[in-house]
């Protein structure tokens, strides 16, 4: 069968035909992560339920915090601000927020079998708060946040 001839006007193809990647039989295989149960990548849909938990969890405190005093602003301001803060501590302290504990659920580095430190809880979580980087997900349906950390919310 002949291949039909494409234009730039196309657009590029997911996986792109130039970049030499492979569709995996299921996600999280070219991590080399199980296919399900404990360590398997978490669905989208998944980690989705755990940030809408942790923005309910900030939304319901910051109502409380505007109530006492409004010097840090209205409760959309203080809702994002406590859901950074949220996101850091807890993915630097216990590899998963809230949210993702509840949905057994947690952050594990792929590159190497360590903690995931400070510095990519801030950059995860900051990349999170802009949400475009949290939605766009690559061929193993991994947010682009998590790749540019080197990280991927597994199973536990």
């Amino acid at each position: 069968m002949k291949e039909q001839k494409r234009s730039w006007l196309d657009g590029p193809q997911i996986p792109s035909e130039y970049d030499g990647a492979t569709l995996s039989s299921y996600p999280g295989e070219s991590l080399g992560l199980p296919p399900k149960g404990p360590g398997a990548l978490a669905s989208v849909a998944r980690r989705a339920a755990g940030v809408t938990v942790d923005w309910l969890i900030c939304f319901i405190v910051a109502g409380f915090i505007r109530m006492l005093t409004p010097i840090l602003g209205d409760v959309a301001t203080i809702t994002l601000g406590l859901f950074f803060l949220l996101g850091c501590l807890s993915g630097w302290l216990f590899a998963r927020t809230p949210g993702q504990a509840i949905l057994r659920m947690g952050i594990a580095r792929i590159d190497a079998p360590a903690r995931v430190g400070l510095w990519r809880a801030i950059m995860r979580t900051a990349l999170t708060c802009l949400i475009l980087p949290a939605a766009l997900v690559d061929t193993d349906g991994r947010g682009m946040h998590d790749r540019a950390t080197g990280t991927a919310v597994i199973l536990i």
